[in-house]
């Protein structure tokens, strides 16, 4: 069925939504359609009406069915999250416990921490306190010997009194080490020249003569030497230094018939020593020729000490008649002596056989008691009988 609509219509359409639409159908269709248009119109009017009222209940019915199975889901899934929801606080409880019973563990795991940390830290501070009280200590040592170093350095600085340390030192090693009848120190010699010390040994070697020598200012100038130049210059002067003195020794101290034909000549310093001995080896032999004999404090105590034994033996030679007499003497009270003990030994004897004759007639008298003892008056023999009876001696004992 199709309905032929004009231009018109359509505006007048248009225009009957203010009036209203029905009343504006109706008039409309009156004018423009016939009885039949308008059956037919209403008939389709009215199955359309059903229709959407069918489609109407459908739909209703449709989204009623779908609202109870969302109203059905939705309680599946309030009921499931209220199941969910105690699980949930079962295990927040339970993992609140064990957040607590852990946090409990942690805190007594920090304060059994802190407590072994204050312990340790406390016996490490009293153990620094200690150390820096040894520190301190050292560190007050260190400034008494720095004070001291610098006194010995401005003692080295003067020239008196660099010798009169020298002097000292050899002092001290020639005392400690021989018997003072050994020794002289500050000996004038015939040619009017002083010994630092004079060794009195017997001839040969005869009195040796030991004079104390400290070329500090040559000695400190090499050390101190960087270029080649300073060093050349510094070894020259070094060297010039020991060779006067060396000359100086030799023709001051050695005396023909008054000291032995050596001398010794005393470095108060290991180091200038070692120095002289590895570097300066010339100078050395140039000694060994004029036979002054270098020695530093350790070679020197054992020079001493050589001396000591030489000394002991001479006096012991010179003892040996001595010693000798003695011995003899000693051997005669030793025959002596041994007389008086065969003496004695004799007499010894003499007395054990004196007590042994004791003993026997000490028996003799017990026997004769005991025998007196056993008699009865009246009834054995006669007083002759037993005065002519035999006695029995009883040796049972001669000790």
């Amino acid at each position: 069925m199709l309905i032929l609509v004009r231009p018109n219509i359509l505006k007048r359409w248009q225009k009957a939504k203010t009036l209203g639409i029905f009343v504006e159908l109706h008039v409309v269709f009156r004018k423009q359609f016939t009885a039949m248009d308008l059956t037919l119109i209403l008939v389709l009017i009215v199955v359309l009406g059903f229709a959407a009222v069918i489609v109407l209940l459908v739909k209703r019915d449709r989204g009623r069915l779908e609202t109870e199975q969302r109203l059905t889901q939705f309680a599946e899934t309030a009921e499931h999250l209220r199941s969910n929801q105690a699980e949930l606080s079962a295990g927040l409880q339970q993992s609140q416990t064990n957040v607590n019973e852990r946090l409990e563990a942690l805190s007594k795991r920090l304060g059994d921490g802190l407590t072994q940390q204050t312990e340790k830290t406390g016996g490490a501070l009293k153990e620094l306190h200690e150390r820096l009280v040894v520190i301190d200590t050292a560190q007050k040592k260190i400034t008494d010997l720095s004070e001291k170093v610098v006194g010995l350095q401005d003692i080295l600085s003067n020239k008196q009194a660099r010798g009169a340390f020298g002097e000292i030192q050899l002092n001290d090693l020639v005392r400690g080490v021989l018997p003072p009848s050994a020794f002289e120190f500050q000996v004038t010699l015939s040619n009017g020249k002083r010994a630092d010390c004079l060794l009195k040994l017997p001839n040969p070697p005869g009195p040796i003569a030991i004079d104390s020598k400290f070329p500090l200012e040559s000695y400190s100038a090499l050390h101190d030497a960087k270029t080649e130049i300073e060093i050349t210059a510094a070894e020259r002067a070094f060297s010039n230094d020991i060779k006067k003195h060396i000359k100086d020794i030799a023709e001051k101290y050695i005396l023909p018939g008054e000291t032995s034909d050596s001398a010794l000549m005393f470095l108060p310093s290991e180091a200038v020593y070692a120095e002289l001995q590895a570097n300066f080896q010339d100078l050395v032999q140039e000694s060994f020729l004029r036979k002054v004999f270098i020695v530093s404090p350790t070679t020197l105590w054992a020079t001493l000490n050589t001396i000591r034994a030489v000394l002991k033996d001479v006096r012991m030679r010179e003892q040996a008649d001595v010693i000798q007499s003695e011995v003899v003497k000693m051997l005669r009270d030793v025959e002596r002596l041994d007389d008086r003990v065969a003496k004695l030994q004799s007499h010894m004897g003499q007395a054990d056989d004196d007590l042994r004759k004791i003993r026997i007639s000490t028996d003799k008298v017990t026997k004769r008691g005991e025998r007196i003892t056993e008699i009865e008056i009246g009834e054995g023999g006669s007083a002759d009988e037993l005065e002519t009876a035999p006695a029995q001696p009883r040796l049972e004992d001669n000790n």
